[in-house]
């Protein structure tokens, strides 16, 4: 299968400068790797983006490099969350026939049973696993097919995953990845209390009507009690 090319240049901007590279649209980096030591690099970020897209983290890029080529892993991208720009990326070459190890995201496949009969809820617990595979091996994602979840309690566990061929899932087998959970019924909203008995009387400021005296548990003036 034929890798996406990615060029690059040697870095000389190092530290806190770096920030006028971003501005540029260049993307800071380095490349490192078993018999290579490490360098600074910088590629256009608009073709790493185009190349990332392509392959993800665990597809193999054709890094070129004064003059000669490595096969990379794209590794410790940082991202602007705000703009969900690259800031910096990391380059690790591989040997081709050395197993490397990663994680890959896990993918909820069609719509459990439980689900559409309204049974349960679909709960995901575990999002990624660890894989081991050689290079040109590694797969970009796992499927996790739900549609046969039925009823209360049933789960998919690591061991139950379908790893393709040539990947071994390191991430302990016992793990649940998924599950139907009970469904929550929602909270009823509490009826307003009704007033008891000797709490009807004149709202807060309100004043006495004409003709109405003052309730008669109020203490009488002093003159009226001597009468």
């Amino acid at each position: 299968m034929k890798r996406p090319v990615l060029k690059a240049e040697e870095r000389k901007i190092l530290g806190k400068k770096i920030k006028t590279l971003r501005r540029e649209g260049i993307l800071p980096g380095n490349v490192y790797g078993k018999g290579l030591s490490s360098a600074a690099l910088q590629v256009k970020l608009v073709d790493f983006e185009k190349v990332h897209k392509e392959v993800g983290d665990t597809g193999l890029i054709e890094l070129e490099l004064n003059g000669k080529t490595h096969p990379v892993l794209v590794k410790n991208l940082q991202m602007n969350f705000k703009s969900h720009t690259p800031l910096h990326a990391d380059f690790y070459q591989v040997n081709m026939k050395e197993k490397v190890k990663t994680m890959v995201p896990l993918v909820i496949v069609g719509e459990a049973k439980a689900v559409i009969d309204k049974v349960g809820l679909l709960l995901n617990t575990l999002s990624e696993v660890e894989i081991e595979a050689l290079p040109d091996h590694l797969a970009e994602n796992i499927e996790v097919n739900v549609e046969h979840l039925a009823t209360l309690d049933e789960h998919i566990t690591v061991g139950d995953l379908k790893a393709p061929e040539g990947v071994t899932i390191l991430t302990d087998p016992s793990q649940t990845v998924v599950k139907i959970a009970e469904l929550v019924a929602p909270e009823p909203e509490p009826e307003p209390e009704a007033p008891t008995e000797g709490e009807e009387g004149l709202a807060e400021g309100e004043a006495p009507k004409e003709g109405e005296t003052p309730a008669d548990s109020e203490e009488k003036p002093a003159e009226e009690k001597q009468e």
